[in-house]
């Protein structure tokens, strides 16, 4: 039975590329960093050019980007360094974050004096701005720090981020967001957009697990969490991964010069899945705004499927063990949780929510034959 990988928001095959990188760094380039030998100087210039190709992309100084573990480190960085120096008072955040930002902030919030705000959403999911800007007027004279994810992770909202950034900078409010599903897709221009915060994950565009950044602006007042050395600008203490860092970089530089070509390929997937769901299931629905084209990413489609919640129950296991596709029922960072996705629960009428969804997320990799098959497991599903 062939495999098929639809499950690429929660991660994406390592190109080889990306392996060949790698692998050259670990065989030639063992020096440790931060030693003041040739070995080390070897190794810290490689770390040194990785982040200065990844500055360069946002416009941005090198010295902005800080190497962590993955977008989870990222996330916990800038909240609880905002807290802890920059006094942040109150956090405005939605309902639909990815559980790195929405459990952080909640132990946040038990630890420390800091106040909650949730902005309400709309029908999709989407933010409601003249609710973004009342909470910001409301907390006007506390220092307010605004965390609202780019892309989300489930059904695919892109938020406009320039209008937030603008907005959080009129009220003299911090702006963090979650760009790990939209940094090598939707980009971010510093110059021109006034985020201060933002995070990225190699392993979301086809890099290795366990290796992501933080953008931090300049002169934005954070100090390290994790300390003990003098690593990352000392924002982040640890020998850095060089292999892992280098493989980011070839990772994020390979996206980016191609994404043109990425994007309208994943765009002709999803539409070509999406016309052929309809066609095989007229009551079929798509949350979030998963479904629009335009208003979603290229790589996510959330699809609510009108079977039986009894039958909808084995769908999961139906199309993994019985037709090698690989997808989820949402984030895979709560796939052992046994709970609903918050972000559908958020959205959704408590009578769409019994109903089965399912996130298929796609990459570089995946063609329509891949997506004819799917349908064909999914047609058959139906009709047992």
């Amino acid at each position: 039975m062939k495999k098929i990988y639809l499950d690429n928001a929660a991660t994406t095959q390592v190109d080889t590329d990306v392996l060949d990188s790698m692998y050259a760094v670990m065989r030639d380039f063992y020096g440790n960093p931060s030693s003041t030998h040739s070995f080390g100087k070897a190794s810290k210039t490689l770390v040194e050019k990785a982040r200065k190709s990844i500055a360069r992309i946002f416009n941005a100084q090198s010295g902005e980007i800080i190497f962590t573990s993955g977008g989870t480190e990222a996330d916990n960085l800038i909240l609880r360094a905002a807290i802890r120096n920059l006094g942040v008072d109150v956090i405005i955040t939605s309902k639909i974050e990815h559980h790195a930002v929405l459990k952080t902030v909640e132990q946040l919030c038990l630890d420390n004096n800091v106040t909650v705000e949730y902005v309400n959403l709309g029908e999709n999911g989407n933010v409601d701005i003249q609710h973004l800007e009342s909470l910001l007027t409301k907390n006007e004279s506390q220092k307010t720090l605004v965390s609202l994810m780019h892309v989300n992770n489930e059904v695919g909202n892109i938020l406009n981020i320039e209008n937030v950034a603008n907005l959080c900078k009129d009220y003299k409010a911090y702006f963090h967001s979650d760009t790990v599903q939209s940094v090598h897709h939707l980009g971010i221009d510093t110059q021109k957009i006034p985020v201060d915060f933002f995070t990225g994950s190699a392993h979301k565009f086809h890099g290795p697990k366990g290796i992501g950044f933080a953008y931090i602006r300049k002169d934005s007042g954070l100090r390290a969490i994790v300390t003990g050395g003098e690593q990352e600008r000392g924002l982040r203490a640890g020998t850095e991964s060089v292999h892992s860092i280098v493989g980011l970089e070839t990772a994020f530089l390979k996206a980016i010069q191609n994404k043109k070509e990425i994007d309208e390929h994943l765009l002709k997937i999803k539409q070509y899945f999406k016309e052929g769901l309809q066609q095989a299931f007229p009551d079929v629905a798509f949350n979030g705004t998963s479904g629009d084209l335009e208003l979603s990413s290229p790589s996510i489609l959330n699809v609510r499927f009108p079977f039986p919640p009894e039958k909808g129950k084995l769908l999961l296991f139906h199309l993994d063990l019985l037709g090698g596709v690989a997808c989820s029922a949402g984030s895979a960072c709560q796939s052992g949780s046994n709970q609903d996705s918050h972000v559908l629960k958020a959205i959704l009428s408590s009578e769409d929510l019994k109903k089965t969804s399912i996130r298929f997320s796609f990459s570089k990799y995946n063609t329509k034959e891949e997506i004819d098959s799917v349908l064909e497991t999914l047609i058959a599903f139906a009709k047992n």
